[in-house]
């Protein structure tokens, strides 16, 4: 359009110099015999002029009328785009809201699996548009949570604390696994071994070394220090396993527990994260009163093998969990088999009324790869325990989400 306004405007000129220059300069004889007419110069610019704007006026009303279906197809498919969104946010206002399941949290619980979630939207656009064939659904992850470290100056959306009633029942190792786990949903994670007395994180990992100390230095001229974690296949990792030697034994108090907690917790640069995992010592010490009086926990896994004597021990942990109101997401069986059996963890759950997240079966591909310091690996290789993890990681994801629907987190201000 802006090419033909220029054309136009050329004509314009060239009509304007051909009045100027050839007035009465020249004409133009055309003979039909009998008839004789004389045109001048001006005249045949004129016509030829007006000749080129009529046609040119015609074509692009030929142009729009012919243009006219398309747009009203366009328009139409708008229409039906602008529809299909928002039918896809009714079925998520609906499912969430109690259509299909009456409580919010239960239903959070419930379409944990993006395929059960999928399905449900898709049924409702199909619903509201019949004659669309098919439906593309594609998920985007957007963590939320408590704004677990503000109370600390920590950047930190969510810290999840994973303990057991006694020892050996595999605490660490899930740890490190849900760690894992929620790093190859694409968020930002962190794991901190708080087993001071017993650090296993760094060899289940794989990192070595001693953290850095760093000095950082405020607008108005103050000085502070942070620590620098170690990175494990872009896991950010603090333990007392980098400060000590693998056969040193760590003797201390409650106060210097205390302490070394506040340090790795409150002093190390973890950046932002979505999750913290927190590797709690076995047992029902003082790490929990600490932790539920540094940071607001968004909450707390528990884990136990099948087993009657672990689930035992099992029951005090979730009983200190609530002592310390630290909300329990869950819990978790781990080794599940014909060695220890199966399904003891989910009957103390229902007993008890708290959720139950899964079972890790027992398979020597957690032990090789826990040996060589490769647990992440289990996460990048095919094996029978991949998806559980997965699962169980999405399940605590989800009881968070669930939780703060429930308890909506309060601003907090950053402390340096």
């Amino acid at each position: 359009m802006r090419a033909a306004l220029w054309l136009l405007a050329l004509f314009g000129v060239a009509v304007a110099a051909a009045l100027f220059a050839g007035n009465n300069q020249g004409t133009i004889t055309l003979y039909w015999p009998p008839y004789r007419i004389d045109f001048s110069l001006n005249m045949v610019v004129l016509l030829l002029v007006t000749s080129f704007v009529t046609v040119y006026a015609a074509l692009r009303a030929l142009a729009a009328l012919l243009e006219l279906p398309h747009q009203a197809r366009r328009w139409r498919v708008q229409q039906k785009e602008r529809a299909m969104h928002s039918a896809m946010l009714d079925a998520l206002t609906h499912m969430l809201a109690g259509r299909f399941i009456r409580s919010r949290k239960a239903a959070l619980s419930a379409l944990v699996k993006e395929e059960t979630l999928a399905a449900a939207v898709r049924r409702e656009i199909q619903v509201a548009f019949p004659d669309i064939a098919e439906v593309r659904i594609t998920f985007t992850a957007d963590v939320k949570g408590k704004n677990s470290g503000g109370n600390v100056g920590l950047k930190i959306k969510n810290v999840i604390a994973v303990g057991s009633g006694k020892g050996g029942v595999g605490k660490s190792t899930v740890a490190a696994s849900l760690a894992y786990a929620l790093q190859h949903f694409g968020a930002k994670v962190g794991l901190m071994d708080a087993d001071v007395y017993g650090p296993s994180i760094p060899h289940l990992v794989g990192a070595q070394g001693q953290p850095a100390i760093r000095q950082f230095q405020t607008p108005d001229g103050r000085t502070f220090e942070r620590i620098e974690p170690i990175l494990a296949d872009g896991l950010k990792v603090m333990s007392m396993g980098f400060m000590v030697g693998a056969d040193q034994a760590v003797i201390w108090r409650g106060p210097m527990l205390h302490k070394a907690l506040t340090q790795f917790m409150q002093q190390t640069d973890w950046g932002d994260l979505d999750y913290l995992i927190v590797d709690m010592p076995p047992g029902t010490g003082d790490v929990a009163l600490t932790l539920s009086q540094m940071v607001s926990l968004a909450g707390a896994v528990v884990v136990c093998t099948p087993q009657q004597v672990a689930l035992l021990d099992a029951g005090k942990a979730i009983s200190m969990f609530h002592t310390v109101k630290i909300p329990i997401l869950g819990m978790v069986e781990n080794m599940t088999g014909e060695i220890f059996g199966r399904g003891g963890a989910k009957a103390k759950a229902q007993a008890m009324g708290v959720p139950f997240l899964g079972e890790i079966p027992i398979d020597p591909i957690i032990r090789i790869l826990g040996d060589e310091g490769r647990i992440g690996a289990l996460f990048t290789t095919e094996n029978s325990v991949k998806q559980p993890l997965l699962d169980i990681a999405s399940n605590v994801a989800m009881r968070i989400a669930a939780e703060l629907l429930e308890n909506p987190a309060l601003p907090t201000l950053e402390i340096l």
